[in-house]
């Protein structure tokens, strides 16, 4: 009976000793900073889901693309039309009908020293393209005009009795091929007649005034200086050409100083 009390009374001092020894165990082990770590298998926390509709996103704003220049129109007006300002005519180019006369002559109100009439469009920028001449101090007046089919056989036969054919062609058209037949030429001269109708005029005041200053009234000298090739005659600073201010302005803008390159016509530096 004794016997069985120190065994319980052992056993029972053993258990307590066993419990110390786990509780000072477990007290003295140090644990791992923030915490305990999470199980290998346990999943991130989703991201939370913003409440109400997503803001859109800015469109970026398109910048307009600018319009294109529109190109020249070159059949605005025929080049084959006696009656047409553009109108051209040369060496290769006879007028159609070859006798041709406009029918809109007229006298503008400017000196006019042979007295010739011209078509009513020309002699309307011819005006006030002479009170701008003016203006500037630079008197003009006109020299010679339009000239008819018949007029323009006795102008060339005598060029050929004085200067022989040859050298007529380089200044004088022959008759059905003159641009003074058209009613759109106009041979301009400085009120002091300093080199009037000579190659000299484009020197003078009034031949540099024109030079610079025709294009803004719709004129064109014809025959610039370096292109007898192109054209077939010599240097003309006086031979004012009236094909309208679009026209004009065009061929001003860009550099292009003769009819027959601006419209990709053959050179004419001869009759066929």
């Amino acid at each position: 009976m004794y016997r069985r009390r120190r065994i319980v009374v052992f056993g029972g001092v053993a258990v307590v000793i066993v419990v110390i020894v786990i509780m000072l165990v477990s007290l003295l082990t140090p644990k791992p900073p923030g915490g305990p770590s999470p199980s290998p298998s346990s999943s991130p926390a989703p991201s939370p889901t913003p409440s109400g509709s997503p803001s859109p996103k800015p469109t970026a704003s398109k910048t307009p693309s600018p319009e294109p220049t529109p190109s020249f129109d070159k059949t605005a007006h025929s080049i084959d039309n006696a009656d047409s300002i553009w109108v051209v005519v040369n060496k290769l180019r006879a007028l159609d009908p070859i006798d041709y006369a406009p029918d809109d002559l007229v006298y503008p109100d400017v000196v006019n020293i042979n007295n010739q009439p011209m078509r009513q469009q020309t002699a309307d920028a011819l005006v006030t393209m002479f009170d701008a001449a003016a203006a500037d101090d630079i008197g003009l007046t006109v020299q010679s005009a339009y000239r008819s089919y018949a007029t323009q056989v006795s102008v060339y036969a005598g060029w050929v009795d004085s200067e022989g054919q040859e050298a007529a062609d380089l200044t004088s058209a022959r008759p059905g091929h003159s641009e003074h037949q058209t009613g759109l030429a106009v041979d301009v001269s400085g009120s002091s007649g300093e080199c009037s109708l000579q190659i000299c005029f484009g020197g003078t005041v009034y031949g540099k005034w024109l030079a610079e200053n025709s294009w803004k009234y719709g004129f064109i000298v014809r025959y610039p200086d370096g292109f007898t090739d192109v054209t077939g005659y010599e240097y003309e600073g006086y031979h004012m050409r009236f094909v309208g201010i679009t026209l004009a302005t065009e061929m001003h803008d860009t550099k292009v100083p003769t009819l027959e390159q601006f419209f990709d016509l053959p050179d004419a530096p001869s009759y066929e």
